[in-house]
C-alpha cells in the first residue's frame, strides 16, 4: 500500500486513495501464492513489489482501453501471476515452469468456465440492460 501510494504520488503529483487500496490488496495477493517460505523481510519486499506492479498495470490497462473499473484484473490477474513467479525464489521445491503451467491451467479453466456461464446467461435472460 505504501509503495503504491508513493509511486502514485510521484507519478500523478497527488496521492491516490484507490491506488493505495489496490496496492494493499496487491501486496497481499503477491505473497499469498506461497506465504510460508519467504522471510518477513522478503515477504514485505514482495508485497511492495506487488504494490508497484499494480499501479503500472492499472495505468497500462486504462491506456489499452480495457475496462477494469476497480482494478481487479491488475490486482488478482497481473499481481497474482507475479506472486506465482516469485515462489521459486524462496521455495526450492517450486520451478518456474511448474508455476507457469499452473498459471496457464488456471487461466484456461477460468476462461472456459466463464465462457460457459456467460453463454448460458446470455441465452436464458440476456446480459444487456435495455
Amino acid at each position: 500500500s505504501i509503495a503504491a501510494l508513493i509511486l502514485a504520488r510521484l507519478w500523478f503529483k497527488k496521492a491516490d486513495l484507490t491506488m493505495a487500496l489496490n496496492g494493499a490488496l496487491a501486496g497481499l495477493v503477491a505473497i499469498t501464492a506461497e506465504p510460508s517460505t519467504p522471510t518477513p523481510l522478503l515477504a514485505t519486499l514482495f508485497g511492495a513489489l506487488g504494490g508497484l506492479v499494480v499501479v503500472f498495470s492499472i495505468v497500462t490497462l486504462d491506456k489499452m482501453k480495457i475496462d477494469d473499473p476497480v482494478g481487479a484484473i491488475s490486482v488478482h490477474g497481473v499481481v497474482g501471476l507475479l506472486g506465482l513467479l516469485l515462489v521459486p525464489f524462496t521455495n526450492d521445491g517450486a520451478t518456474f515452469s511448474g508455476q507457469i503451467i499452473g498459471a496457464l491451467t488456471i487461466f484456461v479453466w477460468v476462461f472456459v468456465a466463464s465462457l460457459v456461464v456467460w453463454g448460458i446467461l446470455k441465452a436464458v435472460m440476456g446480459i444487456r440492460v435495455t
